[in-house]
């Protein structure tokens, strides 16, 4: 089955945003990707950080991050499921809870590469994965 949407945590954007291996999903495939305010929220608390660790300009990060094409999703649109979300990620990461419900509630496999996402009935794909997978699948 062809891979035509994915819910992206924050990780796979930010290596997206740094122009890293993740930029990749968007500049050389048709998939769509998904992605929770929260997620896109946190996402900007991190890029200084990330911008620094790879000696860019923060500004550089962010115009970029601004121009990845993705679909934001408001909580309501998921709120239903992030209930059972942050119950499954009891002893994980909570912050998870947001991809985790927006897959769920999309039917559409997650982005990351954060072990955390493992295991919880929703396919999880790294970002080397999602890759291989994507090339398989071929270039629209």
């Amino acid at each position: 089955m062809p891979i035509e949407g994915v819910v992206a945590d924050a990780n796979a954007l930010l290596s997206a945003a740094v122009g890293k291996a993740a930029l990749r999903v968007f500049t050389e495939f048709d998939v769509t990707v998904h992605v929770s305010e929260f997620n896109a929220a946190e996402l900007l608390e991190y890029i200084p950080v990330l911008a620094a660790k790879y000696l860019l300009r923060v500004e550089l990060v962010e115009l970029q991050w601004r121009l990845l094409p993705v679909k934001l999703h408001p909580f309501d649109d998921y709120s239903e499921l992030y209930d059972d979300a942050l119950a499954d990620l009891a002893k994980r990461d909570p912050e998870d809870a947001h991809p985790l419900a927006l897959a769920r509630k999309l039917q559409l496999p997650i982005w990351s590469n954060d072990r955390d996402l493992a295991n919880l009935g929703v396919e999880c794909y790294s970002t080397a994965h999602l890759l291989a997978l994507l090339e398989k699948q071929g270039n629209p």
